[in-house]
């Protein structure tokens, strides 16, 4: 009888294990296109009612900054920061002339460089176009999250904010030592010596490691130009605050990185007496789905778990992660 119970509860785990893979296959290909019709549109949302003549929009950075949104799925649906969305928005305000100013609301510890860099580009030609910008920071503003506000004519952070962080990482795996552990072996035919450059399956040479952090060296130096042009800073000024450390509010406040003290009503408030409008329009992008974001469908990976061994997991996972390391203007917790 207890054999009959194991063989039952087996084929019931086996089943489960299938039908929740078939579910993640119709859920990645048509569940996600579904969500995604819906970030694709810039919806707006009216917060406060008032002459539509005269707006001001606020722009969430909530999350990391990158072109991928933060997570999606059918019950976990797009939430987070969201790229497209950012950028899209940004372009229909610099050709709204009733759009007087725009408000960050920064929650982020940065990103790529490539989404950061394309945010400030948009964010100066809102500036450029007469356009204020205030930028008020959350728990976090660091590294791309700071990369972003740079532009701002006023920059607000709390006490507890951490700011700063100012700098580029740019990281590669090397489990070639794991791999000789199972007996994995890599043949690779390459067209050139550096064409796989930081392949995790080998050991960077020393050639790699220069050019790597000559990569980075460069990319840090457009962030401390973005730093100095937007604090009018010298940039010897900048790079002394520039070795990748955080900064508190206060601290970022006595080094010139911020302007007040102050939280995101505070921020809106000065905004709204800056631009000198009566009863000013306020108005954000972006659809609520939080209220499906809490849900999270774990059971595949429960099962997973049941059938696969956690030392083999990882060997999988690192070796189907073969290349592409990629530049991050990021504060790692």
């Amino acid at each position: 009888m207890k054999r009959v119970i194991a063989l039952i509860a087996a084929i019931a785990l086996l089943i489960s294990g299938v039908v929740m893979s078939v579910f993640n296959v119709f859920q990645k290909e048509q569940l996600d296109d579904f969500f995604s019709s819906f970030s694709d549109q810039s919806p707006v949302t009216v917060l406060e009612e008032g002459d539509a003549n005269n707006q001001i929009a606020v722009i969430n950075i909530e999350g990391v900054i990158q072109s991928a949104p933060e997570s999606s799925g059918f019950l976990n649906p797009t939430a987070g920061y969201n790229h497209q969305l950012t950028i899209e928005a940004l372009k229909e305000i610099i050709e709204d002339d009733s759009v007087k100013a725009i408000l960050l609301d920064v929650n982020s510890p940065g990103g790529g460089v490539y989404e950061s860099a394309e945010v400030h580009k948009y964010l100066k030609e809102a500036k450029d176009k007469g356009k204020k910008i205030y930028s008020s920071m959350g728990t976090m503003a660091a590294s791309g999250g700071y990369y972003v506000s740079a532009p701002a004519d006023k920059i607000y952070a709390s006490n507890e904010t951490l700011t700063g962080s100012i700098g580029v990482i740019m990281q590669s795996i090397d489990y070639s030592e794991l791999a000789e552990k199972y007996g994995v072996k890599f043949n690779t035919y390459t067209s050139g010596d550096m064409k796989d450059m930081l392949s995790p399956s080998k050991k960077p040479s020393k050639e790699e490691k220069e050019y790597v952090q000559h990569m980075v060296d460069s990319m840090f130096s457009d962030f401390v130009k973005v730093v100095s042009e937007g604090r009018d800073m010298s940039e010897k000024e900048v790079r002394k605050l520039a070795d990748g450390r955080v900064y508190l509010g206060n601290d970022a406040l006595e080094n010139g990185l911020v302007d007040e003290i102050g939280y995101y009503d505070d921020a809106l408030n000065d905004l709204k007496k800056e631009i000198d409008v009566d009863n000013p329009q306020v108005y954000t992008y972006g659809q609520d789905l939080n209220s499906l974001s809490k849900f999270r469908f774990k059971a595949p990976n429960m099962v997973q778990k049941l059938f696969t061994d956690n030392e083999a997991l990882i060997v999988e996972n690192l070796l189907n992660k073969r290349q592409g390391p990629k530049p991050m203007y990021l504060y790692e917790e």
